[in-house]
């Protein structure tokens, strides 16, 4: 090859941070010998792989996102041949775990502690991601994996079913409806709703109601799912989640009450994704199988 196996490693790590000085920070060496890589591979495609944004890093071309795809496949292949002589060892390489963000503290730890004793040879990177940003990396191969709700991804994306969860209703303590065995959307949509806005997520939330024929009567938004659970715990309204933390404080320590809903509506998704048009490594198909037996065995929260 006009390129060695470590100048392929400096340019998926640049795809995958999308910028030259954090790839560098996480491979600990220098920022030139990242962009010398870089130019070199480049030059021997004779095609650019990535576009320098300013201000913002760098983004892959058309050209750069089938390079980076199959330098992956070649990187994990090479990984699994090393691998060969250690019988600890048969999966090797490296993956990288999208995760939505409100899923990662939940799942991802619990997940790689699980992983880590099935295949110890493997290094898993962990990426919080919003809707947007991680099907956006999955279709760039800067992400293998990407654990998150059903909501917002290609049709070409696989979905590899983990859980399912019913939705509940987020209340303050001492609120009308707290003392209710369920609240229904009806009930709900008489007082104030906040959502997050995540793209998805709160056109979701929306419909919900949209679907019952119903509009809530004032709406706020707030940016993560933890400071929608403060508001609700101050007061300032209430809300629809499927996510449900163990304990039903919100982080200023105050009390929330989770109630189901009494209205018939869809579960929510908890998959693993991927895109069908990339190969999957030995090391990401080891996790498939592994998530799904953790999901198998484990109460999951289900609001």
């Amino acid at each position: 090859m006009k390129f060695t196996l470590a100048q392929l490693r400096y340019v998926v790590a640049v795809a995958r941070y999308g910028s030259v000085t954090m790839a560098a920070q996480a491979l600990n060496v220098s920022q030139p010998s990242i962009s010398v890589a870089i130019d070199h591979v480049e030059d021997a495609f004779g095609q650019k792989l990535f576009v320098r944004q300013r201000g913002s890093g760098v983004a892959l071309t058309s050209f750069g996102r089938k390079a980076v795809a199959k330098a992956r496949q070649v990187l994990a292949e090479a990984d699994e041949l090393a691998a060969l002589g250690s019988r600890e060892a048969e999966v090797g390489g490296e993956l990288v775990l999208g995760c939505f963000e409100d899923l990662a503290a939940y799942f991802a730890p619990a997940l790689m502690r699980a992983f880590a004793e099935r295949c110890p040879a493997v290094t898993v990177v962990i990426r919080d991601e919003t809707f947007e940003t991680l099907g956006r990396r999955l279709a760039d191969s800067a992400v293998d994996l990407g654990l998150t709700y059903d909501l917002g991804l290609p049709a070409h994306f696989a979905r590899i079913l983990l859980h399912e969860l019913r939705p509940h209703a987020l209340l303050p303590a001492g609120h009308a409806l707290a003392d209710q065995r369920t609240v229904s959307l009806a009930e709900l949509a008489a007082h104030p709703l906040i959502m997050t806005d995540q793209p998805h997520s709160w056109q979701h939330m929306l419909d919900l109601f949209l679907s019952r024929g119903l509009t809530p009567v004032a709406q706020s938004t707030t940016s993560s799912f933890e400071l929608q659970r403060s508001m609700v715990a101050n007061g300032f309204g209430v809300a629809v989640s499927y996510t449900r933390p163990h304990g039903d404080l919100s982080y200023d320590g105050l009390p929330l009450v989770c109630k189901p809903l009494a209205d018939p509506l869809p579960m929510q998704r908890i998959i693993l994704a991927h895109d069908t048009r990339q190969r999957l490594s030995k090391a990401a198909l080891a996790f498939i199988e592994v998530a799904k037996a953790w999901f198998a065995s484990h109460d999951v929260f289900t609001g």
